[in-house]
């Protein structure tokens, strides 16, 4: 007998393996799929992730449940998928939170980059630059003037040490040299309490929460975050537009997979994630929730654009010395 003839040829095992792997993203899916937010029910995340989860349901003819697993800035259920089957039906949706406590380091069981494969980059939100009426500005450059007056005088709120807003408010400094006071509280709701109140003197305040207060003649907003100017209040400019150039601060929202899970279903939920952002309803839940609907493109542009992010966060931190809560 010639055994050679038995023996299993590793070029053979590799064909073989490929081909199951490709047979098995053509069947792709056929179970249902879990979609996990770390944040609680009812937020702008969560609002994101359901809209998102309707279509992909209808897409792919299979259930999709949305599992919250809220706690320890979104860590808590990061990590829960970071450890899921690569199978493509544990996914991931997340903010800019990921990349952000990564940058502070947070004592979390994960790494960001090498933990999970991006999907699909799906929404952003923006933040606007808010002051009180009665600060005496009426424009960016009007509130850096002020700053540069009087170093160490002016104040600026947060949602808390490590948040969001405390990171755009260290880039705003950094990127202008200025010396402004940070003032951390539990949370947004009472930083734009306080911010009503006058008892700060400006914010990076989610455009959820701040424009019930822009709208009421409240506040004041100077700028937004992002690249474009938000839909919901037209009238106020990007940061750019009003004398920072090169500054962007707003959160993204995104789908993220365990790492190994195949190319071929990547690409799969990549391209129902892109379809899904086409859907004037799915739009239209972002814009009432305070968000804009990403650019189409590609899980390797996704992975790109968060390398991006966490280094842009991590020099934040670094020149800071931010430490995590």
């Amino acid at each position: 007998m010639n055994c050679a003839r038995h023996a299993f040829s590793p070029v053979l095992i590799a064909l073989s393996l490929a081909v199951a792997q490709g047979a098995s993203a053509q069947e792709y899916p056929t179970k249902p799929l879990r979609i996990v937010v770390p944040w609680p029910p009812g937020g702008l995340v969560d609002a994101a992730a359901r809209s998102a989860g309707e279509r992909l349901q209808v897409a792919f003819g299979q259930p999709v449940l949305i599992d919250n697993k809220p706690g320890a800035a979104g860590g808590i259920g990061a990590e829960q998928v970071a450890k899921a089957a690569a199978d493509g039906y544990t996914l991931l949706f997340t903010t800019s939170a990921l990349t952000i406590n990564a940058a502070l380091k947070a004592k979390l069981s994960l790494d960001a980059t090498k933990d999970f494969e991006p999907v699909a980059l799906f929404a952003h939100a923006p933040s606007v630059l808010v002051v009180h009426p009665g600060l005496g500005v009426k424009t960016v450059l009007d509130l850096v003037a002020l700053a540069r007056v009087k170093p160490g005088k002016l104040t600026y709120a947060s949602a808390g040490s490590g948040s969001p807003a405390h990171l755009s408010g260290e880039l705003f400094k950094s990127m202008l040299s200025l010396d402004i006071v940070h003032v951390p509280y539990k949370g947004a709701p009472p930083a734009m309490l306080d911010q009503v109140a006058g008892r700060v003197d400006m914010q990076f305040a989610n455009a959820t929460v701040a424009l019930p207060q822009l709208k009421a003649g409240k506040i004041m907003g100077l700028a937004v975050t992002s690249t474009k100017r938000f839909a919901s209040v037209p009238d106020i400019p990007t940061m750019a537009e009003a004398g920072v150039p090169a500054f962007e601060a707003d959160q993204w929202l995104g789908f993220l997979a365990p790492r190994g899970t195949p190319p071929a279903v990547l690409s799969r939920l990549s391209a129902e994630g892109n379809k899904a952002l086409a859907n004037e309803a799915v739009r239209a839940t972002l814009a009432q929730n305070g968000m804009t609907a990403a650019a189409q493109g590609t899980s390797q542009q996704f992975a790109a654009f968060l390398k991006q992010d966490l280094a842009k966060w991590s020099a934040v931190v670094k020149a800071a010395s931010i430490q995590p809560e």
